[in-house]
């Protein structure tokens, strides 16, 4: 079987790597990882936290996950980095996405939410999302 996690992952890169204006928000190509990279500038993402809990029915093995995206942008960059966050929350909100071994039932952006991290400066954005899937 297929981790739901993973697979709705591999989808929302599939989906955000064809968004022109996303690349266009983020210097030119997709900058969405699983882990922050080494000496990173200027716009990046991040897949954040998650959690998948089961939502199975009597017919159907399912999931219902919580995850997040944080867009970093250096100091004096909020803008951009909602812009960012925006755009993807645009993409994705009840997008069809196809997921390896899964069949997404929905897809919704739950919040929005921007600070400064106190340390670096980094301004920081962070898409939730709420997504079902059942296991085909």
């Amino acid at each position: 079987m297929t981790s739901p996690i993973l697979a709705l992952r591999r989808a929302i890169l599939d989906r955000a790597v064809i968004d022109a204006e996303l690349l266009g928000l983020m210097g030119g190509s997709l900058r969405l990882y699983d882990e922050p990279p080494r000496a990173a500038s200027g716009i990046y993402a991040l897949f954040g936290d998650v959690k998948a809990a089961d939502w199975s029915t009597d017919s159907d093995r399912g999931h219902e996950q919580d995850l997040a995206i944080v867009v970093w942008a250096q100091p004096g960059s909020a803008r951009d980095a909602l812009a960012a966050a925006e755009r993807m929350a645009a993409i994705l909100d009840d997008a069809p996405l196809a997921l390896d071994g899964q069949r997404l039932i929905n897809l919704r952006v739950t919040e929005i939410a921007s600070m400064r991290d106190k340390e670096s400066q980094l301004v920081r954005a962070t898409l939730r999302l709420r997504a079902v899937t059942e296991v085909f």
